[in-house]
């Protein structure tokens, strides 16, 4: 009996040592949602924009969560880049237009000079968001001055944002996303050639409209826009719906050789390319864009998400708008796969 007693214990302590052995080396559930979680590029900046230049130099430009400020911070390397010290490089007037709601700038160079696009309220009006530009002759465009050009000059007065440009075949466009001629929807995308740097030309042709539904979750919304060519085809990523967890991309697409101001030329895929994935603790992605890794090849995607569902306050309150970079992949029919459910680290 006492010997069997004896037996018992020396089990039972061997098999609970064997455990404590066991459980030391797994990780706990906290480990695993860290484990899950993207790895934040840069916190709390929405709207991300890359520019690389022909030189292999990167500069990052986005908003910032207190919507009254210009900033960019430049490296040799997208890693280096993630660190990089930001510089104001531009600040918000204290009456008037370019007063409030500094949203979504963007850094291009053209005519020898770097101009940075962006949407603003009115001081006195917050909410007449209209598009405005700034122009840098310096070989730098964090040295030298930024120059206020003013409004970019469209058909229509109306709430208007998130202007972006390319060139295409000698001419520049500009593509826009702007409240529709009927008034029915928040935003519609546009697309126009670019005649000066605010001003576009008379052909303004509209390429999308929230039509779908999951562009149409909280807000009719078509904005975001983002050009890369590939595969002899025009691609154009934009997002849709509420800036929460409902926020979503889309694909547009166009021939190289088609006519760019023609609204057949432009084709929609029916669903989504990028989405919440509450897995991947990835919520609400879009206002991407594109950039290239250092290699001068791989393709890379910039965009912003929260890594969280329940936002802290408002959509435009909650801050945690995260900008995130992934590899963007391609298809054997020469699309974009935005790898909806991969890691951005695959």
């Amino acid at each position: 009996m006492q010997y069997g007693l004896v037996l018992s214990i020396v089990l039972m302590v061997c098999a609970l040592s064997a455990c404590v052995a066991t459980c030391s080396d797994m990780p706990d559930e906290r480990d695993r949602v860290a484990a899950a979680a993207p790895a934040i590029f840069i916190p709390q900046r929405a709207d991300p924009f890359i520019h690389r230049t022909p030189a292999g130099r990167y500069y990052f430009i986005a908003t910032a969560p207190e919507f009254d400020r210009i900033e960019m911070r430049t490296a040799d390397s997208l890693g280096e880049l993630k660190t990089a010290e930001a510089k104001t490089v531009w600040r918000k007037r204290s009456t008037g237009a370019m007063g409030a709601n500094i949203w979504a700038p963007e850094l291009h160079y053209f005519n020898n000079t770097w101009y940075i696009y962006f949407a603003a309220g009115d001081a006195e009006q917050p909410w007449l968001i209209r598009m405005y530009v700034l122009a840098n002759e310096s070989a730098d465009p964090l040295s030298g001055e930024w120059k206020e050009l003013g409004r970019v000059k469209t058909a229509r007065d109306s709430f208007a944002l998130d202007a972006t440009s390319f060139e295409h075949k000698g001419q520049r466009y500009l593509i826009w996303a702007q409240k529709d001629h009927e008034e029915k929807l928040n935003s519609a995308l546009y697309i126009a050639k670019l005649i000066s740097p605010t001003q576009v030309g008379e052909v303004e042709v509209e390429i999308s409209r929230p039509q779908l539904d999951w562009e149409i979750q909280g807000y009719k919304v078509n904005e975001g826009a983002a050009v890369i060519v590939r595969n002899g085809k025009i691609f154009i990523s934009y997002s849709a719906s509420a800036t929460d967890h409902r926020y979503a991309m889309g694909l547009l697409w166009a021939d190289v050789d088609s006519n760019l101001l023609a609204a057949s030329s432009w084709h929609k895929l029916p669903e989504p390319v990028f989405t919440t994935n509450a897995t991947l603790h990835r919520y609400g992605p879009g206002h991407n864009s594109f950039t290239l890794a250092s290699d001068g090849q791989t393709d890379i995607m910039v965009y912003h998400a929260r890594d969280y569902l329940e936002l802290q306050g408002t959509p435009l309150t909650d801050p945690n708008r995260h900008t995130y970079i992934r590899r963007l992949g391609w298809t054997s029919e020469g699309f974009p796969d935005f790898g909806q459910n991969k890691t951005d680290a695959e």
